[in-house]
């Protein structure tokens, strides 16, 4: 029977209409714990697939494309000879029911395992069944790479993944090196939605996403991508030379900053850094238009003596520029996709963050306590899933959690001055839980940050100042103090009879007081000059 195409076309209807019966069965019931629940989800993507292919199926069957399945119909409408055609038709029916006797069709299948089954979910230790992610490889990554802050603690990675990728320079993000990270985070992220919520259609929400960025990005209405990543009109790479002192500082640069901006320029990218230094620096006194033929690469002509800068920009940005142009897209595609997932992931990032804090008031001890329970609530199998599900904790107070997974005590909270808030305009008014909070917040790369958007180093003059007009009038001082200069008070000095050495202020108090006699012979000289 399932030799013929009207049967294939039936059996086909009819997995679909199981398939439907089983999805509803499935999503009757109540889950309990994140397991069943992840399971659940996991079995109903399943039976969406295996609808989705047996609608492909029928779909082809309907087109009819070879005439087979009208063929076949016609067979069935014999008008020469319809009683033969019919017992023909019963003769097969019977041959397949004589051949597989065990298939009965007066009862419906039982759904009962198709309803326990547990479909495999791959998850790493660290990320428990999808509650909470595992970036340890991106962190490792970011803090290791040129671009990167190497002083950024993991919890502030996780919760902070955006605005680390905006606080990379847009030259960075020109480099093979950023683009490689930047993929494999956004792999990583998507890979990690679609195995948390797959029954969310994680494809569509990111190809919209790039349209929406890209259009944005081709318009030049992206911000930080105004330039569509081309530099203006002397390209991503153009460098200023009036800001280098010979070949060796250029030199310094690297290798792939000079490629880019001998590019801009329509040059030769070829040889070493000393020789791309070079062939860059006699740009420097030489206009283009006067250079060698042979300094240019192929398809870039020196441009005519009176050309504007956008001209020679255009000249010689030619497959370069438009390989820029694509490759910045594609940065900035990918920084909008992570930018969703982060927002998509939010309550996963925050029980993370609680995670990782919880984590690191624990002992070795009790980590390995937490593993052996986690090992022994997996063997014991629905029954313990159940038994060891987490419950909600009452916390009206907001308090921290301690290493149990449950609030630490109001005094402990009390004793460590938790409850006091300790704003720092610098951090952008960022609030800190804590004395201890507040006195290492200093050191970190938050205040770090805005000391060196200010433009003042982050040193210990400046501890426990937060207001940015007291950083900048104390660095006023301290600059004003370095710039020397002679002050008589503090740096003229006297010497008495007896050989002592003061200056001029405490010179004089003293012989004011008597101490020192005014008919002592005295030296009313400079003994030193601080430079």
């Amino acid at each position: 029977m399932a030799d013929t195409l009207l049967e294939q076309t039936r059996a086909l209807h009819e997995d679909v209409e199981r398939m439907e019966r089983v999805i509803v069965k499935d999503l009757k019931r109540e889950m309990k714990t994140h397991k069943e629940k992840l399971m659940q989800s996991h079995r109903v993507k399943r039976r969406l697939d295996t609808m989705q292919e047996a609608a492909a199926k029928l779909v082809k069957i309907y087109e009819d494309e070879d005439g087979a399945r009208k063929e076949e119909i016609g067979a069935l409408a014999n008008k020469d000879n319809p009683f033969g055609a019919f017992y023909d038709r019963l003769k097969e029916v019977r041959d397949y029911y004589r051949r597989f006797p065990s298939t009965d069709v007066t009862e419906a299948e039982s759904d009962e395992h198709l309803l326990k089954e547990e479909p495999p979910m791959e998850f790493t230790g660290e990320e428990g069944l999808g509650r909470h992610l595992d970036l340890h490889a991106h962190y490792a990554a970011y803090i290791n790479a040129r671009w990167g802050a190497k002083d950024t603690a993991y919890s502030e990675y996780v919760t902070g993944l955006v605005t680390h990728l905006a606080a990379v320079a847009k030259p960075a993000k020109a480099t093979p090196g950023y683009r490689e990270y930047l993929g494999a985070l956004r792999d990583y992220l998507l890979s990690f939605y679609s195995r948390t919520q797959p029954l969310a259609p994680a494809g569509k929400t990111m190809a919209k996403v790039g349209e929406e960025v890209g259009a944005s990005f081709d318009a030049g209405e992206l911000p930080g991508w105004e330039d569509r990543g081309d530099g203006g009109a002397g390209g991503a790479g153009a460098l200023d030379l009036a800001a280098f002192d010979g070949v060796e500082e250029l030199e310094g640069l690297g290798g792939e900053r000079l490629k880019e901006a001998l590019a801009a320029l329509g040059l030769k990218c070829g040889g070493t850094p000393r020789q791309r230094a070079e062939r860059l620096w006699l740009t420097r006194s030489t206009p283009l238009h006067a250079l060698d033929k042979k300094l240019f690469a192929a398809g870039c002509a020196p441009p005519l003596p009176d050309a504007t800068a956008g001209e020679v920009a255009a000249a010689a940005g030619g497959v370069a520029g438009a390989k820029r142009v694509a490759a910045a897209r594609e940065v900035a595609v990918a920084e909008g996709q992570v930018a969703k997932l982060c927002e998509l992931l939010a309550p996963v990032i925050v029980d993370t963050k609680g995670r990782i804090e919880k984590r690191q008031a624990q002992t070795y001890e009790e980590m390995m306590a937490e593993q052996e329970e986690a090992v022994e609530e997996a063997a014991a199998g629905a029954e313990g899933d159940s038994e060891g599900e987490e419950e909600a904790v009452y916390n009206p107070l907001k308090l921290p959690l301690g290493w149990d997974g449950k609030p630490i005590p109001y005094w402990l909270y009390k004793l460590h001055g938790l409850n006091q808030e300790f704003k720092c305009e610098i951090c952008g008014n960022y609030s800190y839980w804590g004395r201890r909070a507040y006195e290492k917040h200093f050191k970190e790369w938050r205040h770090t940050n805005g000391m060196r958007a200010l433009g003042i180093p982050n040193n210990k003059n400046f501890f426990e100042v937060t207001r940015i007009d007291d950083a900048l009038a104390l660095w006023r001082d301290i600059t004003a103090k370095q710039k020397g200069g002679f002050k008589a008070e503090a740096e003229e000095e006297y010497e008495d009879d007896a050989g002592n050495v003061y200056n001029a202020r405490t010179y004089a108090d003293l012989k004011k007081q008597g101490l020192i006699e005014p008919g002592a012979r005295g030296v009313a000289g400079v003994c030193g000059v601080a430079g």
